[in-house]
């Protein structure tokens, strides 16, 4: 049984050995002994008295400023007791008493091997400030030292950073945080034993050792005590309730060391003699020489060493579980960098075209969403193509007013533009062309901005189609991603030409006749309708205040009050005004866009389009087909909706005009826009115009509008947004269309073909197949690792 825990000593030594040299990092979180305590608590004397040399560095503030990972090693004390094959090779340099060889080796000063421990001490302190630098600060990076001796037990310890409350010098303000993290990650390791270092003249309770093992240890299963400066205590005192386990009680229980004092190592007494002193305190002091044979240091190095054989077997099926794993895991990372060995023009143009396959299947997938490395924390691929027409190119649509920037003098001053020199009965149709036109043009900046979002986010697809062999060889891809980028730059300016002659289809010919256009009937019934509705509430709101009005007056005559005047009576008669203001009739006559009729003389058609039809037959006598197409040609061939409009039109007298005046010589004539019009006042008075004719014009566009310009405003804004809408929905849907066709699909169908033609060439092979030294470095240090883990399983394997 002793032989085979010594192996198992041996194994865990060999594959910590194996870790270190080649991972530089315990991955295998291999079974060891953690030393931890407060600072000057006696940590460093505790493992220089199991080693029996004097090796660690001493002085105030904190001085293990790195962990310190201890491998003590047995050797025989003379070489021919060895057996054969051991690898413990003694150098003759190494000397010691009585032909007993010992000395040190550091992990990062490979093959030299210490004899001199005062030179151990020099090199430990060295390498501290090297990493740690000069200051007082800690770092978490270890130093590797191990220790082959006759006398010491196998066994492997962790000496950390001494725990400390007020930074000192340089330490940052932080000390105790980053020092309380750093033990905190060892002794968190369910396969390290804890060797918690209190000293017995400090009360047990404030124990900072104890406590960190708590946290990771409550039940204190692999805590070991240590009680140090015994010696030191107060007379009348011991400690025997702590060593007994009822004050603290652990599983592994407490052990009591006697170390040198700061005067014995001053006076340079030896580490041996001070351990015949430990013996004999603890074999005459009355209250512990019943307890001798259970505390000292050679105790302490059985117990640590019979506790980390039995931890070792309890733990190292779970090690060989862990190898395992992490073999699969190096294996797996291995594969995808691919094999090394490839050579030949076949080979090499083989695999080229597989990476190129390889490449293009992957970008084809991600447009498609039939990756198998989808992303599940963001939209990616075809995803964020769907995404930008649905809701960034279909709100940005829906954002545009169809009226923006256009107000009602420009509307009224395109409408007087558009009839010229002459007076018109309707509204002219050209003022709809020249205003719905620069609308419709609104609509190509958000198209050519889908484009370029779309094309933006190919390009990002085809940055991110490399797989892990591919980065092998950075040329390769720099190259897939520049033919890719260049195909899809040549279907960029088709694709916005495209686009933009879908704006320009649209300005070309406005289709008035379309099935979803309003039509002129429609929007004047519509303008009616929210004009009665608007005066229907005015008169209401008119009428209130009159009611309201009167009362108060009858209230007032009932008090006393004189009676309302007939001046109040008149007041209360009068209408409310107009919400829109109309230009005065008097003294100089309203300019109007009709013919001028008198007041009792209204053209016919202006007079039916304002009035309740009375007498159809009697005004156009046998000539009813007549006026029946050209009311067609004006509301369109929809007669209930026409007819529906003539009746909500204002109820006053009409008079139809005969034949002769809204004939020619070829039929009816056509007027410009399919729209009604509301007559103005007679305009019998002469216009006076003064000598500046630019400053009138300019004052008679901004003045207040008549009512027929409210109404033809009105008319021509909503005949605008009508058809704004019904051309904004064929662009909303061919837009996508047109990119998806002219530019995704096309690029993904032509791929492949393109990456083929542009880089399967022989004299390019040697350059695209340049690995990277990276790359290169990282498979070595994979096969390096997986090698590693081979021969731990191979060790582990001996003894399982």
């Amino acid at each position: 049984m002793a032989a085979l825990s010594e192996n198992l000593l041996v194994t865990v030594n060999k594959l910590q050995d194996l870790v270190f040299n080649t991972i530089g990092n315990d991955s295998l979180d291999l079974p060891q002994i953690v030393v931890v305590g407060s600072q000057s608590s006696g940590k460093s004397s505790v493992l220089e008295n199991i080693v029996g040399r004097d090796f660690l560095p001493r002085g105030s503030g904190i001085v293990t400023r790195r962990p310190l990972i201890l491998q003590l090693i047995n050797v025989p004390s003379d070489r021919h007791d060895r057996p054969e094959g051991d690898e413990v090779h003694i150098p003759h340099t190494a000397a010691s008493v009585a032909g007993q060889y010992e000395w040190a080796e550091f992990h990062h000063v490979p093959g030299r091997k210490f004899d001199d421990f005062a030179m151990v001490k020099q090199e430990i302190e060295a390498e501290t400030a090297r990493i740690a630098g000069s200051n007082k600060g800690i770092n978490r990076q270890p130093i590797n030292l191990k220790i082959f001796s006759p006398h010491v037990l196998n066994l492997t310890m962790v000496d950390l950073p001494g725990l400390t409350k007020v930074p000192i010098g340089d330490q940052p303000s932080d000390i105790e945080k980053q020092t309380r993290a750093l033990i905190l990650e060892y002794i968190a390791k369910p396969n390290s034993i804890i060797l918690a270092v209190s000293p017995a003249n400090v009360d047990l309770v404030n124990s900072e050792a104890l406590k960190l093992a708590r946290q990771v240890d409550p039940m204190g299963r692999r805590t070991i005590g240590v009680l140090t400066k015994l010696d030191l205590m107060d007379h009348g005192t011991n400690a025997m309730d702590i060593l007994s386990g009822r004050v603290y009680p652990l599983k592994l229980g407490f052990i009591g060391v006697v170390n040198r004092s700061q005067q014995d190592i001053q006076s340079g007494k030896s580490l041996s003699d001070a351990l015949h002193a430990e013996v004999d305190f603890f074999r005459h002091h009355p209250a512990y020489r019943n307890m001798a044979n259970r505390c000292g240091t050679q105790f302490l190095a059985k117990t640590l060493n019979t506790t980390l054989m039995s931890h070792i077997r309890d733990r190292l099926p779970d090690i060989k579980a862990r190898l395992n794993t992490l073999m699969g895991q190096t294996q797996q990372e291995l594969a995808s960098y691919g094999n090394k060995q490839f050579s030949g023009k076949e080979h090499r143009g083989s695999l080229i075209l597989q990476l190129m396959t390889r490449f293009a299947s992957s970008f084809i997938s991600s447009i498609d969403g039939t990756s198998s490395e989808i992303s599940t924390k963001e939209l990616c691929g075809g995803a964020r193509i769907y995404y930008i027409f649905n809701s960034v190119f279909g709100n940005s649509l829906e954002t545009i007013d169809p009226t923006y920037n256009l107000t009602i003098s420009d509307i009224r001053t395109a409408i007087r533009n558009s009839t010229g020199p002459r007076p018109s009965l309707f509204v002219p149709e050209l003022a709809f062309d020249l205003l719905v036109k620069p609308q419709i043009k609104m609509l190509e900046s958000p198209s050519q901005r889908c484009v370029e979002l779309v094309y933006e986010e190919l390009i990002k697809i085809c940055h991110t189609c490399g797989s892990q062999e591919l980065l092998r060889f950075p040329r390769l891809q720099a190259k897939l991603i520049e033919v890719v980028s260049d195909l899809l730059r040549e279907r960029l300016g088709p694709c916005s030409t495209y686009v933009e002659s879908l704006i320009s289809i649209q300005r070309a010919y406005i289709n008035t006749n379309h099935p979803n256009f309003l039509g002129a009937a429609a929007a004047m019934s519509s303008v009616i309708q929210n004009k009665q509705e608007q005066d229907r509430r005015a008169a209401l709101v008119d009428d209130r205040r009159k009611r309201e009005k009167k009362r108060l007056k009858e209230l007032g005559a009932l008090n006393g009050n004189a009676p309302a005047s007939p001046e109040d009576e008149e007041e209360q008669s009068e209408p409310k005004a107009q919400s829109i203001p109309i230009r005065s009739q008097s003294g100089r006559g309203a300019r109007s866009m009709s013919p001028h009729f008198g007041k009792g003389q209204e053209g016919g058609v202006t007079a039916t389009l304002n009035g309740s039809y009375t007498n159809h037959q009697a005004t156009f006598g046998t000539a009813n087909t007549t006026r029946d197409s050209f009311l067609n040609y004006f509301f369109g061939k929809d007669g209930t909706q026409n007819a529906t409009a003539l009746s909500q039109l204002p109820n006053q007298s009409r008079q139809y005009p005969n034949t002769n005046e809204i004939s020619a010589s070829n039929g009816i004539r056509r007027p410009d826009l399919r729209s009604p019009v509301i007559p103005v006042e007679d305009l019998a008075t002469p216009v006076e115009y003064p000598g500046d004719v630019g400053a009138s014009l300019k004052e008679d566009s901004e003045a207040a509008l008549s009512e027929r310009e409210v109404m033809e405003t009105e008319l021509i804004r909503r005949l605008i947004s009508s058809y704004f809408n019904i051309v904004r929905e064929t662009i909303a849907d061919q837009v996508p269309k047109a990119i998806m066709h002219l530019l995704v699909n096309h690029s993904k169908d032509v791929v492949q073909n393109r990456l083929v033609s542009e880089l399967y060439k022989e004299d390019l092979f040697a350059e695209l197949l340049y690995e990277d030294d990276g790359i290169k470095a990282e498979r070595e240090k994979c096969e390096r690792l997986l090698d590693t883990y081979k021969e731990a399983a191979k060790i582990v394997g001996e003894v399982l």
